[in-house]
Order: structure tokens, then sequence, then C-alpha cells
């Protein structure tokens, strides 16, 4: 004897195990769009990272060199004290904008997984609206 079919609970039961079916069909989805999208952010982070690095590098060798050349020509010179802090100046505000722009990248980084979180914000939606 059917007792789901007599109390008639067969058909609710049906549409529970197909939205149970479908839900663990869009949980799959939503587990590999969440793997894609961290593979992704794994790849910019280390590419940010190397070319970071690989900046930062060339911009110390390059900025040091132009420091020494221009206090090498005003060596000589009444100016020097003066060269010197304007060098030391112009080095601070490097450090400021460097600084500025790393904050504004790690800001920015901080923005992943926006399909995943937009995609499940959608089917929170979609339940609320069945419910």
């Amino acid at each position: 004897m059917n007792w789901l079919s007599l109390l008639g609970l067969e058909q609710w039961a049906a549409r529970m195990r197909v939205a149970a079916i479908e839900g663990a069909i869009a949980a799959e989805d939503r587990m590999e769009l969440a793997l894609l999208e961290w593979q992704e952010q794994k790849r910019r982070l280390f590419q940010m990272m190397v070319l970071a690095v690989i900046a930062i590098g060339l911009t110390v060798v390059s900025l040091v060199m132009v420091s020494m050349a221009v206090l090498v020509h005003f060596w000589d010179t009444p100016h020097r004290a003066t060269t010197g802090w304007l060098i030391a100046a112009v080095w601070v505000v490097g450090w400021i904008v460097a600084l500025a722009t790393l904050m504004r990248t790690a800001k920015d980084a901080g923005q992943g997984f926006a399909l995943t979180r937009q995609e499940l914000a959608h089917d929170w939606r979609a339940i609320k609206e069945r419910l």
C-alpha cells in the first residue's frame, strides 16, 4: 500500500525530489564557477606579485642612479645641500604615490569572486520568491 498516494503527497514528494536534484546540480555549478574564479584570482595575484617585484627592483635602481647623477652634477656648486634635500623629497613623494597605488590595488583585489557572489545572490532571490 502506497501511503504517499493515499495521503495525496505523492506529487509533493516528486516535486521535492526534483527540487533537491536541481538544487544539487545548481550547487555543483556554483562550486565549479567558484573554483574557476579562484584559479583566475590566483593567476592574477601571482602575475601582479611578479610584476610588482620586477617593477620595484627596476624602479629602485633607476631612481638611485638618477639621484646620484643629479647629486654629482651639483656637487661643486653652492646648491649641493638644496639638491640633496630635493632628491630626498622626490623619493618621499614617490614612496607616498607607490603606497597609495598599492592600497588601491589591494582594495581592487578584494573584489574577487564577483560572478559567484552575483550568481548566489540571484539564486537566493529566486528561492525567496518561491517561498
